[in-house]
């Protein structure tokens, strides 16, 4: 698709609403209300709402993915790694909250939605399950399943910079400094779970 400042206003309005409204809550007409536009100028670019989720799946994928390979490209090895993943997220939760918050409505979607969410990120995936393979085998990580380590990873860091009200029933209020804190506190968690030797 050619690149277009309203086509990305689409998108960006888009994606703002599927991750703080759903994507069943979410019309077209809100959408271009917000945009002052019209339903037709956003299915000129896009066919139909399934078709704007599809896009802003593909543009959010590759988003996550570029922050992430960003993140990697600057860590060390071995835990460094899986810190640097940690901290970059978090840092998404900051900067670009939307971003997964669209990750969670995903998820609760399933397919075909979560399908090609899950196809997108697949090479991350299989280079992070291969990462955790090599470091269990030279035994500074502890033996588990790969891919299960990583479902557990992802549900712990997406949960905790995403699921707002469940933080709040549990007495935290979602601010930059609690964000900073729960950072801490996951790496912790992982490290101590994960390390042989924690202590290193």
């Amino acid at each position: 698709m050619p690149s277009s400042s309203t086509s990305d206003r689409i998108l960006d309005a888009a994606l703002a609403s599927f991750a703080s409204r759903g994507y069943e809550a979410t019309s077209l007409d809100a959408v271009a209300k917000e945009l002052e536009l019209t339903k037709q100028s956003i299915l000129y670019w896009f066919p139909s709402k399934d078709a704007l989720l599809e896009a802003v799946i593909a543009r959010s994928a590759g988003d996550l993915s570029s922050a992430l390979e960003t993140a990697l490209q600057r860590a060390g090895e071995g835990w460094d790694r899986v810190e640097a993943v940690v901290r970059s997220v978090f840092r998404l939760a900051a900067r670009q909250p939307d971003l997964l918050g669209l990750l969670r409505e995903v998820g609760r979607l399933g397919p075909p939605a979560a399908t090609q969410m899950t196809l997108a990120l697949e090479p991350l995936v299989q280079r992070a399950s291969s990462f955790l393979e090599a470091e269990m085998a030279a035994g500074s990580m502890r033996r588990s399943d790969p891919r299960l380590l990583l479902l557990a990873i992802y549900s712990t860091v997406i949960g905790m910079v995403t699921e707002v009200e469940v933080l709040r029933a549990l007495g935290e209020e979602p601010t930059a400094r609690s964000l900073v804190r729960r950072r801490a506190d996951v790496l912790q968690l992982l490290r101590s779970a994960l390390l042989v030797d924690p202590g290193r």
